[in-house]
């Protein structure tokens, strides 16, 4: 019998333990959601590309639209900025650069190691980019596509509403709560603490004080600061503080 067969395993936010002297917290749970770019892949350099171009093109200033955009379904960078454009053709124009575009997409230190040694059960996506794009990119950095990944193609309302989070625990088959949620920048951290769940930040993105300011539950420097294994009740984790 499969690990979502045994019933919800509940896990109070104090269900760690921590060793002062090393750094360590243990910390149980029944999954892990990941956000992908910046979590897993290391993408920006081509985000942060195709949306200066775009910016460019129609009259905004790069610096502020890449910013804006990071960690956000594409179509709310657009709506908010240009509110009577067509945001579908608008869309799909940023979508087929950001596909054209995979130079420089690779893994992010401790990503491989961490997903090998997680249950395909116990792990998927829940990432702003659209069903497409997430392939294309997960697939230049040499990852598997999970089988319950969930996309902005998905959702009807993106980070920092709770909706990509909630989709995605229910989807492997547990509760938000008992999941803890991997993110990078604060619409993301926000998403996973509205959802109910416990939230593990890297420094990946923003420095540190930066993300503290959407208060995560942890903050780490990214996969490899987290070591898992799993038994019946689900997963140990290991975060190196």
């Amino acid at each position: 019998m499969g690990p979502n067969k045994l019933g919800p395993i509940k896990f109070s936010i104090q269900a760690f333990r921590k060793d002062k002297k090393n750094g360590m917290i243990e910390i149980r749970c029944s999954a892990l959601l990941f956000d992908m770019d910046g979590v897993l892949i290391n993408s920006t350099p081509v985000a942060a590309r195709v949306w200066a171009r775009w910016a460019s093109a129609h009259g905004f200033d790069p610096d502020m639209v890449v910013e804006m955009a990071h960690g956000r379904p594409s179509r709310q960078t657009i709506r908010e900025l240009m509110p009577n454009s067509d945001v579908d053709a608008e869309d799909k124009k940023v979508e087929r650069m950001e596909m054209d575009d995979v130079e420089g997409v690779v893994l992010l230190p401790g990503t491989r190691e961490l997903l090998d040694s997680l249950p395909p059960n116990r792990w998927t996506i829940a990432t702003s980019c659209t069903r497409p794009l997430a392939e294309v990119r997960l697939r230049a950095a040499g990852l598997p596509v999970p089988a319950k990944i969930v996309t902005s193609s998905e959702v009807k309302i993106g980070k920092p509403d709770p909706e990509p989070y909630l989709k995605a625990a229910a989807k492997l088959g547990y509760a938000a709560s008992d999941c803890i949620v991997a993110e990078d920048v604060k619409a993301g951290v926000e998403s996973g603490k509205a959802a109910g769940a416990r939230v593990v930040a890297f420094t990946t993105t923003l420095t540190r004080h930066e993300i503290l300011e959407s208060a995560p539950d942890w903050i780490v420097e990214n996969c490899a600061s987290i070591k898992a294994s799993s038994d019946a009740q689900g997963l140990r984790l290991t975060l190196s503080m």
